[in-house]
């Protein structure tokens, strides 16, 4: 079956300017790319602050790699008159633009969205900020882990009667990703209708407060301080077997009987003291004993085998599993891309599919690795209409890597 074309992908012809570092940002440009839209990285002449981040590859940052996939790169100095007419002549031809900078810095590099929108009417503007462009944080830093730390992630985290904990992961910056993403998107969509561009704010604070919805609930009546976990406790977690660690969800009826049976405690099935997931957490100092008892008969992965369909559960792996993992693999996540520093490696390169037609496979974009600073200059440059002698003295000057 041939292959589905790029242009099939719902951003394709979109154009993206990513002006952004770190990771929330670069990553919901990254995810655009997914969707089929060309971005185009625009880094300062020492480059996005994330390849310098400690990595045990030697000649690039593995977050970089896999933060800024499925992108051109451009290196451009804003504070050069040159470099800024470069900047412009891709705003007039772009459809969105990203940021990270903090409120009040895109104004003084002349490149706030009034000023912009001036150039190009029709230009999606979306700045990632770390809480907001007003009230008394805005022009605080913002980064993942202070994020956690401040709307009470850490705090939900730790143990009980334990310290707070970080989640590692970059969790916040992964989610505003998303945000971005879906904000870009929607804000697209408005314009077909319209022929608009706007203004987005996506901010670190406001998608660490997305993230706990479930949490951020408080009923007239409740007292401030109050469990606001939806942890269901009991049997559901991580438990140890003769060989690794295995996770375990037993919520529903169904599947407390079914684990019951594969472990031999039949008794407990049906039991009026163990008969719903309320029960259960309650009597989890009688439970839990008995079940890492039974799972002790075997590995992880013999209890993953047998439970099957019939218990939710997964081996507790690491990260590097994922690579050949049987289901990764059958998905396509992962394919082999191409830094000009690291070379070749693999990294994933979709996760999502789109069917127009009955073709299984779906449409994706060709995978394309990290850019290396300034790696696709001359390429852009000549796009934008510069001549051969004038892209030299480009890059022979200040302004353009």
């Amino acid at each position: 079956m041939q292959q589905p074309a790029v242009s099939d992908l719902p951003l394709a012809g979109v154009k993206v300017l990513d002006l952004s570092a770190y990771i929330a940002g670069p990553y919901g440009c990254a995810l655009l790319g997914d969707l089929g839209a060309e971005v185009v990285k625009i880094e300062p002449p020492e480059g996005d602050n994330l390849r310098k981040y400690p990595s045990t590859l030697a000649a690039e940052s593995r977050a970089f790699l896999g933060i800024n996939r499925n992108k051109r790169g451009i290196c451009l100095n804003l504070k050069e008159p040159a470099g800024y007419e470069v900047l412009t002549r891709l705003v007039r031809e772009a459809d969105v633009l990203v940021h990270n900078f903090r409120p009040g810095v895109p104004e003084r590099l002349n490149i706030g969205y009034a000023t912009l929108a001036a150039v190009n009417p029709r230009l999606v503007y979306c700045a990632m900020t770390g809480y907001g462009a007003r009230g008394p944080m805005a022009g605080h830093a913002g980064y993942d882990q202070v994020l956690q730390s401040m709307t009470g992630m850490c705090a939900s985290q730790g143990k009980p009667g334990g310290p707070p904990e970080i989640l590692y992961g970059s969790v916040v910056d992964y989610y505003g990703a998303a945000l971005i993403s879906s904000s870009v998107s929607a804000a697209l969509y408005r314009r077909e209708r319209t022929g608009r561009g706007q203004a987005i704010e996506v901010s670190l604070l406001g998608s660490a407060l997305a993230m706990q919805s479930a949490r951020l609930v408080w009923a007239d009546g409740e007292p401030r301080a109050i469990e606001r976990d939806m942890r269901s406790g009991g049997i559901t977690g991580i438990h140890p077997t003769r060989e690794g660690y295995l996770y375990i969800s037993a919520n529903t009826p169904h599947f407390w009987r079914a684990l019951c049976g594969h472990l031999g405690l039949d008794e407990l099935a049906e039991h009026p003291d163990y008969d719903t997931v309320k029960k259960r957490a309650a009597r989890a100092d009688e439970l839990v004993p008995r079940v890492r008892r039974a799972l002790a008969g075997a590995s992880a992965a013999e209890w993953a085998e047998r439970f099957g369909q019939s218990v939710p559960c997964a081996v507790v792996n690491r990260v590097e599993d994922m690579f050949d993992h049987p289901q990764v693999q059958a998905m396509g996540f992962m394919q082999t891309l191409r830094n000009p520093q690291a070379g070749e490696y693999l990294g994933l390169a979709r996760w999502a599919r789109f069917d127009e037609g009955g073709n299984r496979d779906g449409a994706a974009a060709p995978p394309r690795g990290a850019p290396g600073l300034g790696e696709h200059s001359r390429a852009i440059l000549a796009e934008l209409g510069y001549g051969p002698a004038e892209i030299d003295g480009l890059l022979g000057g200040a302004a353009v890597r």
